[in-house]
């Protein structure tokens, strides 16, 4: 890779951070521009390049996403307080965007028959049968804890399978030759895969660092936030995980009296199931709550 895709990649890196830090806040074409440090027009042209759709489109899925979860999981929430928190002005345009993304109304995807419908995710054996595994399981009880921003170092990865293991490659790689300590490791899901195809889901492979990174490329920095998370210790096999999540969210998240804030979850791995030879995870799950 020559050194101007690297570029390329590190500022659009620095675009979608921006957009994920609260994709609730307005996020006009001209200000990611600036994030980049591109002109708005090269800017457009670059960030289909690179994440192969357009800044408008990624937005609106983006945040789609989000509206799907709030609708889920927030009952108490009106369609037009989610709506308004996703930038849109009216109700009638924003089911028209939810529509034309989901293939029903935010009434009908609100309805709670849909917490049994069948989920993308098991469309995948290994997965399905994991599901059969724990769908019996109690639920851990999760610890309410203020969590501290996180400095690190991480490579962005599209797909939720056994190819997050490239990621982690990468980074280890990464980490070798810089000589940094490769220990502490998250991981963050930007998607729900209970409503999004597994191979459009996007997943960012994360070690914290006590430096920033010097030279940017396929290995950025970011801050990983911090602030209220209702945490939850899981441990399993390969294919276990995505089903636990799933559970804590259709489950735990409705009744628990917190909301779900507009920012990534992640896991802070004890083990990391894609670089152990027995596909083993231990980890901590950081949901990020709210009172309101």
């Amino acid at each position: 890779m020559d050194k101007q895709a690297q570029q390329h990649i590190s500022r659009v890196n620095d675009v979608l951070f921006y957009i994920h830090k609260d994709i609730t806040q307005p996020l006009p074409a001209k200000a990611l521009a600036d994030v980049a440090a591109y002109s708005e027009q090269h800017f457009h042209r670059i960030f289909k390049a690179v994440v192969g759709e357009s800044i408008h489109q990624y937005i609106r899925r983006v945040r789609m996403e989000y509206a799907a979860n709030q609708l889920m999981f927030d009952g108490h929430a009106s369609v037009v307080d989610i709506a308004n928190k996703c930038g849109f002005q009216s109700v009638s345009s924003f089911s028209r965007a939810f529509k034309a993304t989901f293939n029903m109304s935010p009434g009908e995807w609100r309805n709670p028959t849909r917490h049994s419908a069948e989920k993308p995710y098991l469309k995948d054996p290994e997965i399905a049968a994991a599901y059969q595994r724990v769908a019996s399981h109690c639920l851990p009880v999760p610890t309410i804890i203020e969590a501290p921003e996180r400095l690190a170092a991480y490579v962005r990865h599209r797909g939720y399978n056994r190819s997050i293991r490239h990621a982690w490659l990468v980074l280890k790689a990464w980490a070798e030759a810089e000589q940094r300590d490769f220990s502490v490791q998250f991981g963050l899901h930007h998607s729900n895969p209970a409503w999004v195809e597994m191979e459009k889901c996007r997943y960012v492979a994360c070690v914290a660092i006590d430096r920033p990174v010097q030279r940017r490329s396929v290995v950025n920095q970011m801050v990983i936030p911090g602030g209220l998370h209702a945490v939850f210790r899981l441990t399993g096999s390969y294919g276990e995980l995505l089903p636990q999540l799933s559970m804590i969210l259709e489950q735990w998240l409705p009744t628990s009296g917190f909301k779900q804030r507009a920012i990534p979850a992640y896991v802070h791995y004890h083990r990391n199931h894609f670089l152990n030879q027995e596909e083993v995870f231990e980890l901590d799950f950081y949901l990020p709550v709210s009172f309101d």
